[in-house]
């Protein structure tokens, strides 16, 4: 993939699967998949840019290619998601999602920056 560096510790992006076979199916699923799910299930028309994982394969071949595992997602939302888990956890004022929680409080951690109030001016 363009613009991809290699990993020592993940591999090169063909290392892991991703070669012509996957964006010829990556390209079919995002054209019968064309909007972003995590956009579209916060009320919002985004184009999907990318194919994702949900339960990451970590190698595991049918996982990989196991049509109900892959979700369409914008670009923004698959960097969020996967950065997440990367870091092998949540960030603070996000879901499993990388998305603000809608909440301004969380009890034990204090308030959180809520991404909705900052846009709206």
């Amino acid at each position: 993939m363009p613009g991809q560096r290699s990993d020592t510790r993940r591999g090169s992006a063909t290392e892991r699967g991703y070669t012509y076979k996957w964006e010829q199916a990556r390209a079919a699923f995002l054209k019968i998949n064309p909007l972003c799910r995590r956009c579209k299930d916060m009320g919002r028309t985004t184009a999907a840019t990318e194919v994702d994982h949900v339960i990451p394969h970590k190698g595991d071949r049918k996982l990989f290619w196991d049509r109900a595992n892959w979700q369409a997602l914008c670009k923004t939302h698959h960097s969020r998601k996967t950065a997440s888990e990367e870091r092998g956890g949540l960030r603070r004022g996000c879901d499993a999602q990388g998305d603000a929680r809608s909440t301004r409080t969380t009890p034990g951690i204090g308030p959180l920056r809520d991404d909705r109030r900052l846009r709206e001016g």
